[in-house]
C-alpha cells in the first residue's frame, strides 16, 4: 500500500517510523513545507530511502491537489489544526481516504455528504486523545447493558523524575496548542444533569478530582472536552448517567496556577498594545514559557490514557478500567506523545486499506474501528492496554 503523510513534525516522524516498519506498506510519501528534520531522523534510522520526500504548502489548494495527484491508497494529516478543512477537501476531491488526529470541526463535518457519496472514508479523532481513549471507551461500553458512569482521562506529562520545574510540566507537543486547550468549554453529566462549563471554568476546583496512577502517584483531573457527542454515539441517555466526563490530568497544583492565568486573561486570544505593538497574549505567553519547559537529554515524557466505565450486565454491576501508560523510547528518541499519536494514525490508515474500517463519510474510532486488531497492533509497538474489572456493590 502507498501511504501519504502530510506533516512531518514530531507526530509525523512517529507515523513514518511505524509505516517504515510495516511489511504491508510498499510506498511512503512524506510532505511538509520543510522536511529536512524528518529526513535526517529517517536517515539516522536507516529508512530514508524508502520515503519519497515532497514539498507542500497547505495554504494553497493547488499545492495540495498536486500532492494527492499521486493517488495514494490512504493519507494521514498531521498538519496543524487550521489546515483540517483544506486537506480533507483535497482528499475527498481526489477520492483518497484520510486519517487525522483532531476533533471534528464544522468544516470537516460539511464534507461528510460528499465523502459518503464518493465512498471516501474520513477518520478523524484517531490520535492519542482523542483517539486511543475513544477505542478504549467503545470496548468498555460494549461490555454493559446499562451504563451509569463514564470517565475518560488523558495526560502528557514528564515522568516524576523529570517534573523538576515550578509547573511540573514539560512540552511534548505544541505549547500554544496546550494553552488553546486550557481556554476551552466543556460539557459534563452529573446525576443526570448536563453541565455546560464556559471556557473560563475548566480549572474551577468544584469540577476537578484526584486520580491515582501506579508508579506516578496522585494526579489532578480537570474537564477538558465535551462528552455528549460520545454518549450520543453510544446510544446512552444522559438522564440515566450518574457521572460522565472527559478530563485532562496533570500533577497537583496545575489547575490552581492556570486558573489564575485564565482569571487574569493571559490566555485570551486578543492583543494588547506594548510600546505601540499589538501582541497576542496567548502567543506571547507560549513563547515566553516554552524555553523553560523543555525536556533535557535522557528525560522521558509519559503518555497516560485511562477510561473507566461502570454499569450493569445481566443484572450484575461492575466497573471496567482500561489504561495505557507509555514512555519516551530512548532507543528511537520518539516521545510517548508522538508514539501514541503517530503510531495510532498509522495503524488506522493501514486498517482502512486492509478493509477493517469500511464506509464513506466521517467514521468514528468509538464505533467504527475494530478494537481487537487495533489493540494487537498497539501491542506490537510495545504499547500495552491493561484492563481490570471489579464487581460493584448493589
Amino acid at each position: 500500500m502507498h501511504v501519504l503523510v502530510i506533516g512531518t513534525g514530531m507526530q509525523g516522524r512517529a507515523a513514518l517510523h511505524h509505516l517504515a516498519g510495516s511489511p504491508d506498506v510498499t510506498a511512503i510519501t512524506a510532505a511538509d513545507r520543510h522536511v529536512e528534520a524528518a529526513r535526517q531522523f529517517a536517515e539516522e534510522r536507516g529508512y530514508a530511502s524508502r520515503v519519497t520526500w515532497a514539498s507542500v504548502d497547505a495554504r494553497h489548494r493547488a499545492s495540495l491537489e498536486a500532492l494527492f495527484a499521486s493517488r495514494p491508497d490512504v493519507a494521514i494529516d498531521l498538519l496543524p489544526v487550521p489546515f483540517i478543512g483544506s486537506v480533507a477537501h483535497a482528499a475527498v476531491e481526489a477520492g483518497v481516504p484520510l486519517v487525522n488526529t483532531f476533533y471534528v470541526t464544522p468544516e470537516l463535518r460539511s464534507l461528510d455528504p460528499a465523502a459518503r457519496q464518493r465512498g471516501v472514508t474520513l477518520l478523524p479523532e484517531l490520535g492519542m486523545d482523542p483517539g486511543i481513549d475513544l477505542l478504549l471507551l467503545g470496548d468498555a461500553a460494549r461490555r454493559f447493558d446499562q451504563i451509569t458512569e463514564i470517565a475518560c482521562y488523558g495526560a502528557g506529562i514528564p515522568e516524576p523524575a523529570a517534573a523538576d520545574n515550578p509547573l511540573k510540566y514539560k512540552i511534548s507537543w505544541t505549547f500554544e496548542g496546550v494553552l488553546r486547550s486550557y481556554l476551552r468549554s466543556a460539557c459534563l453529566v452529573e446525576e443526570g444533569r448536563v453541565i455546560h462549563l464556559p471556557d473560563t471554568a475548566q480549572f474551577a476546583p468544584e469540577h476537578g478530582h484526584m486520580v491515582a496512577v501506579d508508579e506516578v502517584g496522585l494526579l489532578e483531573a480537570f474537564p477538558n472536552g465535551d462528552v455528549l457527542p460520545y454518549l450520543q454515539q453510544l446510544g446512552v441517555d444522559p438522564s440515566g448517567i450518574r457521572r460522565a466526563g472527559r478530563y485532562a490530568m496533570r500533577y497537583p497544583g496545575h489547575s490552581a496556577f492556570w486558573k489564575t492565568m485564565v482569571d487574569l486573561h493571559l490566555l485570551d486570544d486578543d492583543a494588547v498594545l506594548v510600546d505601540g505593538v499589538a501582541v497576542n497574549r496567548r502567543r506571547f505567553l507560549a513563547a515566553a514559557l516554552e524555553p523553560q519547559l523543555q525536556y533535557a537529554p535522557g528525560e522521558r515524557d509519559l503518555g497516560i490514557l485511562r477510561v473507566e466505565v461502570a454499569g450493569s450486565r445481566g443484572g450484575i454491576r461492575s466497573r471496567v478500567m482500561h489504561q495505557v501508560v507509555d514512555r519516551l523510547d530512548l532507543r528511537t528518541g520518539l516521545s510517548a506523545m508522538s508514539r501514541l499519536v503517530g503510531f495510532t494514525a498509522s495503524i488506522g490508515a493501514q486498517m482502512i486499506v486492509r478493509g477493517d474500517i469500511r464506509g464513506g463519510g466521517i467514521r468514528s474510532p468509538l464505533v467504527d474501528v475494530p478494537f481487537a486488531p487495533f489493540a494487537r497492533a498497539l501491542a506490537d509497538c510495545g504499547i500495552t492496554i491493561t484492563t481490570t474489572e471489579s464487581a460493584q456493590a448493589a
